[in-house]
């Protein structure tokens, strides 16, 4: 009983300070401070936002520009009488005049190759071999710069 009597006490006190223009006049004060700090708060927070986005799209911007140099330049390459050269060399046999093309045997060559651990040597068997599967195993050997058997 006596706390609610306590209570009571406070609060028509409260209620006797808002009668008072000083009190309301500071509390409205309050209010609008919270208010503009809490207006400048999000518009900092969507300062932010906005440009971290910004740095985002920058970035992905010097990365296309990066990807675009190295496609102009792939181009320019292609273009080039160096990358006409080498591709008439290996896809269509061809050779600058004046040069000479020497076929070695392959004996002749595999003599002076090197074993290495693990390779495995060709046995009779796959002399009988389809020609895609030694064209596919030529093909490996190239990649993998082995000596053709």
């Amino acid at each position: 009983m006596m706390k609610i009597k306590k209570y009571r006490k406070s609060i028509t006190n409260f209620l006797g300070r808002l009668n008072d223009i000083r009190f309301f006049g500071q509390i409205i004060f309050v209010v609008i401070v919270l208010m503009v700090s809490w207006s400048g708060i999000k518009a900092i927070q969507t300062h932010y936002n906005l440009q971290k986005q910004i740095t985002a799209l920058n970035q992905q911007n010097d990365i296309q520009k990066l990807q675009n140099e190295n496609l102009q330049l792939e181009n320019q390459y292609y273009q080039s009488n160096q990358y006409l050269e080498l591709s008439a060399r290996q896809n269509f046999g061809l050779a600058a005049p004046g040069e000479q093309e020497v076929i070695v045997p392959a004996q002749v060559a595999l003599d002076y190759t090197v074993n290495l651990p693990g390779q495995i040597s060709q046995t009779k068997t796959s002399n009988r071999s389809s020609s895609f599967q030694n064209n596919s195993e030529s093909w490996v050997n190239f990649f993998l710069h082995r000596p053709n058997n």
